[in-house]
């Protein structure tokens, strides 16, 4: 594989991980948005009398976002297709099990 190509190769990994990562975090927003308007806990009584609400948002979903952001990175890590693509032309598969 030439310089060019494995560059190429790195970028498309890297747009590949940042792109399931985003996803993930996208999920995240939504699961904790969720949370937060389903009234899980009463949490959104608990936000509506508090002074400033923004920060206890924050402090639930942000977690969230990242735990859902970093599973769906380290999914796209294990799935990246590295035996089929550096393997040489006589190679033989892996054998299954």
């Amino acid at each position: 594989m030439s310089q060019e190509a494995a560059r190429r190769d790195h970028r498309d990994m890297l747009r590949f991980m940042a792109l399931n990562a985003v996803g993930g975090a996208v999920i995240g927003l939504v699961v904790g948005a969720s949370v937060i308007l389903l009234d899980v806990g009463g949490l959104m009584g608990l936000l509506r009398g508090a002074a400033n609400p923004i920060l206890p948002v924050i402090l639930v979903v942000f977690p969230f976002v990242s735990l859902f952001g970093a599973a769906a990175a380290a999914t796209a890590i294990l799935t990246m297709p590295y035996e089929t693509k550096f393997r040489d032309e006589g190679d033989e598969p892996p054998p299954e099990g």
